[in-house]
């Protein structure tokens, strides 16, 4: 199985990671998730990304996989007031009880990567949030610091040169990173991880699957699929997304252990054939002027 070193850092990943946001926001059996977690372990999935808005995603990744803890590279991410949490949003005072709240879910001493969550630019310039990751750092509660957001945020982010990672969305209908934020990341020496990489889900649908998806759904519909692309729209999209040079992993979100299994396989296909590429590159940019990024 292919992995990749995420940027300067020593922790190496497989091209495809777990993302931990369904299995928290979504009503599902607590018994499944624990099967889907470690097979995908036993799989060799090795990045696991979670956040602390994310419901009980993190307690029930401690819950489950919490003694295999030296098997994966754990990823969360914080900022957002959650729970019955209190005070302002990306202070120092939210970060800091946020992350010592996500440890103890994690069951976990430290996690390998702290994310600031998409806070905006200003915030970023501010500098209390920027302050509050490195000293969790700094005290060992985690090993790198990374940001996860997109366009001109993701840009400031980058260019502070304090963050080891960029988690960022890029797909077929959300290319807007091509351009800018990609390259420069990877420039940047900075582990680059993609959410959202086959859109959640809304290519080849023939309706949008839901809500959040209708604005990618709504783009696909305007699509050519080029000859010799993939049919299977996960397939498609998944390969698309890690064709990419700058990116080194992709996050993909399921509650089913079979899906998460095939989605295993399909990145082991490689990349797609440059015309298909140049084929998607080119509709893009011809349609996607007003298509920025979701965050």
């Amino acid at each position: 199985m292919e992995t990749r070193t995420l940027g300067r850092t020593d922790m190496e990943v497989t091209r495809l990671g777990f993302g931990g946001a369904r299995i928290g926001l979504e009503d599902v059996d607590p018994n499944q998730v624990g099967t889907l977690l470690n097979r995908v372990l036993d799989d060799g999935i090795t990045l696991i990304d979670t956040a602390a808005c994310y419901h009980n995603s993190e307690e029930l990744i401690g819950r489950y996989i919490g003694a295999r803890r030296d098997e994966y590279v754990l990823a969360t991410k914080c900022g957002h007031v959650t729970g019955d949490a209190t005070g302002e949003p990306w202070s120092g005072e939210v970060i800091d009880e946020s992350i010592d709240r996500s440890l103890q879910r994690l069951r976990t001493d430290h996690v390998d990567l702290v994310q600031l969550h998409t806070c905006s630019a200003d915030v970023l310039r501010t500098g209390e949030a920027v302050d509050a990751v490195m000293r969790a750092k700094d005290a060992g509660k985690t090993r790198y610091v990374g940001y996860s957001g997109d366009g001109e945020d993701a840009l400031v982010a980058i260019r502070m040169g304090v963050f080891s990672t960029l988690q960022t969305s890029f797909n077929l209908v959300d290319q807007k990173g091509r351009a800018d934020v990609l390259p420069e990341a990877q420039a940047a020496g900075m582990g680059v991880i993609v959410k959202r990489p086959i859109a959640n889900g809304a290519i080849g649908k023939s309706a949008s699957p839901y809500g959040y998806a209708d604005a990618y759904w709504e783009r696909a519909q305007q699509l050519d699929i080029p000859d010799g692309a993939p049919e299977d729209p996960i397939e498609l999209s998944l390969r698309f997304t890690l064709s990419q040079a700058a990116v080194d992993t992709a996050i993909v979100g399921t509650t089913n252990p079979d899906h998460a299994r095939h989605n295993l396989e399909l990145t082991t296909r490689g990349p797609l054939a440059g015309d298909v590429l140049e084929a998607f590159y080119g509709q893009f940019d011809a349609l996607g002027a007003e298509w920025n990024s979701l965050t």
